[in-house]
């Protein structure tokens, strides 16, 4: 069903920043991990002491007459930069891809609305910091990338409607190109050189804690931290930069391993499955699976909460894991990610493979033995709540976890949030959306937010996502967490009465409504008399598209562009609303050919063949913001009452149309 919705008030101040904090932190990194990966395989495989080497010399052995005395690799030798003047590819990486993806990355972030501006401008202020230091700057794009980002939004807001028409593009690229320089110089004089700095300080830290066998004593605070959700934000906040930094010093690091270890999870799972009892008995098996091999560490937080005595297997068994690693000299190259025994494996060193494997090993079974010991003492006759556990773990979390199907937690939780998603967000997600809306209201839950989005710009912080059933899977690749719902019919589908009913039975949480949209005044401008024609020419769907299209152009609009992007949206998921209604709209990529939100309104005395189903009434959207959602909120209405098409279908003028609509003429 769907997510469990959280009160915000109910979770605590100060670990809500430090996980809003650590969340900001892991956010720039986390969409770069395939990056950082990439990165250590090449390591791995092409550097003088990496995998093909020592196979290599295995399978050729010394190479006769050459100066060194081994077999001449070449290519090998050049993609890993051998030279006493480096070259390759592992260097560069290192040294400039993964700062910048970082700094765009946290400046899109920094400036909003997935705005690429701002991540353009945050990757020229880290191109600064980096080359103004001599080691790999990831704090220092962890910095600068935001500050980009962030300062380059503040200054447009200060010209934001002061520029003449026809002179935007000028002053959009003169100001991120001017700021951007600036900041550049910024990082290169000051941020560069006083991040190094600290870089050196917190490896002088490490050093120390390695040096005086004090590593291990950091899984005292590692292990709680991770069960209250602040994995991420340890492991790719802090331990992947500072890791990163060691890797390249020193060919390995053990800081990968700290958080990323999956024995000491696999250890409590396997205690479970013999000594555990009831529901997590039974769950403890398939739990060990996606932990230790899908990598998901989340997975047994639940298990730590029923039983939070348990906190203490788990942190002796991180902490021998980081011993291991510790008197093995062992690490890995770059972050495992997720951690997962694969991507742990992938990752380690030639050198560091047995002691990483033992780190694992060692790990897994003194958090096993102590959490046996636990469960086997336990005098307490009940054998734990892992439901209640799975919804305290997702109140710490803020949303629904993967948890809670694997561990068959009850998942008819509260519905407080659903969103319409389409590939643009702006037609038949918008009218689904008042649809549904409208039943929802009618039914007594008026707390229950419904909005519309592009499949593009959804979060998974959804409790009910619907679709068209073609979108589906797009949906869920964003939004995992989320119950999903697949229609074909936007106007009139039957899982609109299931959602509702799922509604009703999930005890919703009163809360303020934030999306309503403003109808005073629906459709004024949006919909003009001469956008509508009673009685089109078109015979065809891809007529039909076309002829809404150029309606829009007239109007001045769109760009006549935009008719090619209605016809690909419709080649893609077909518009068909249901009740003789179809709205053709472009591509989330066209928004760029529309000049301001419009509507259009065709109507055809015999109807059309949309995809073997009957369109009347064609109706061509360009939405450039939000202000033609109250009037497709008003379409929606009208086109679930039988009577009010009935009144449509016989008007004479647009003049009756725009009254049925209940649009004010301009």
């Amino acid at each position: 069903m769907a997510s469990t919705a959280i009160d915000p008030r109910a979770r605590s101040g100060a670990r809500l920043r430090v996980q809003k904090f650590g969340t900001h932190l892991s956010n720039m990194v986390l969409p770069n991990i395939g990056a950082f990966i990439a990165w250590g395989l090449i390591t791995a495989l092409f550097i003088q002491s990496g995998w093909i080497t020592l196979i290599g010399d295995k399978i050729f052995g010394y190479a006769p007459g050459l100066e060194d005395g081994q077999y001449d690799y070449g290519f090998v030798s050049a993609l890993g930069g051998w030279d006493a003047d480096g070259g390759g590819i592992v260097g560069p990486m290192i040294t400039y891809l993964l700062p910048i993806l970082i700094g765009y990355t946290g400046g899109r972030m920094a400036y909003g609305g997935d705005n690429v501006r701002g991540g353009v401008v945050g990757a020229i202020a880290t191109i600064g910091a980096v080359t103004g230091a001599d080691v790999p700057m990831f704090l220092g794009a962890m910095i600068m990338g935001p500050l980009g980002g962030w300062s380059m939004r503040k200054w447009d807001l200060v010209w934001d409607g002061k520029i003449k028409p026809g002179f935007e593009m000028l002053v959009n690229n003169f100001s991120a190109g001017i700021w951007g320089m600036i900041l550049a110089i910024g990082g290169f004089a000051l941020a560069g050189p006083f991040v190094e700095q600290f870089s050196k300080g917190a490896e002088k830290v490490v050093d120390f804690l390695v040096d005086n066998h004090l590593m291990p004593l950091t899984s005292v605070f590692v292990e709680p931290a991770k069960v209250l959700f602040l994995n991420n934000a340890i492991n790719h906040g802090v331990f992947t930069p500072l890791g990163t930094d060691q890797a390249v010093e020193k060919g390995k690091s053990l800081l990968f391993l700290v958080e990323a270890n999956p024995g000491p999870g696999l250890g409590l799972l396997l205690a479970f499955m013999v000594f555990g009892r009831g529901v997590a008995k039974a769950s403890a098996p398939g739990a060990a699976l996606i932990q230790f091999v899908g990598g998901i560490h989340e997975i047994y937080f639940p298990y730590v909460l029923m039983k939070p005595k348990l906190i203490l297997a788990m942190i002796l068994g991180g902490m021998t894991g980081v011993g291991t690693n510790l008197v093995f000299d062992s690490g890995l190259r770059a972050p495992a990610a997720p951690g997962s025994i694969i991507a742990v494996w992938l990752q380690a060193p030639a050198g560091s493979l047995v002691g990483v494997t033992c780190s694992v090993v060692f790990a897994a079974a003194v958090s096993f033995g102590v959490a046996a010991v636990l469960l086997k003492t336990d005098k307490d006759e009940d054998e734990g709540d892992l439901t209640a556990a799975t919804a305290s773990m997702e109140q710490l979390k803020g949303r629904r976890s993967v948890a809670s199907s694997v561990l068959g937690a009850d998942r008819s939780g509260t519905i407080r949030s659903i969103v319409f998603a389409c590939d643009a967000g702006m037609g038949s997600s918008a009218m689904g959306a008042s649809v549904l809306r409208n039943k929802i209201r009618a039914a007594g839950h008026a707390e229950v937010t419904v909005v519309n989005k592009a499949i593009s710009s959804l979060t998974d912080t959804y409790d009910v996502v619907v679709t068209h059933q073609d979108l589906t899977a797009r949906a869920r690749e964003r939004t995992p967490s989320a119950l999903h719902v697949s229609v074909d019919n936007f106007m009139a589908s039957p899982r609109y009465d299931e959602i509702v009913e799922l509604v009703g039975q999930s005890a919703a949480m009163p809360g303020p409504r934030t999306d309503e949209p403003a109808v005073a005044s629906a459709g004024r401008g949006i919909l003009a008399p001469t956008s509508v024609v009673l009685g089109g020419a078109a015979k065809t769907r891809d007529g039909a598209i076309t002829e809404a299209g150029q309606l829009l152009v007239a109007a001045g609009a769109t760009e006549s562009s935009y008719i090619e992007a209605m016809h690909e949206r419709e080649a893609s998921v077909s518009t068909y609303m249901g009740n003789g209604l179809a709205i053709p709209h472009g591509t989330n990529e066209a928004k760029s050919a529309i000049r301001r939100s419009a509507i259009s309104f065709v109507r055809y005395d015999e109807p059309l063949d949309w995809n073997g189903k009957p369109a009347e009434f064609v109706l061509g959207i360009a939405g450039a913001g939000d202000d033609h959602l109250a009037l497709l909120s008003r379409i929606a209405e009208t086109f679930a009452d039988p009577e009010r098409v009935a009144r449509l279908r016989g008007a004479t003028t647009p003049e009756e149309v725009l009254a049925v609509l209940d649009v004010v003429p301009v």
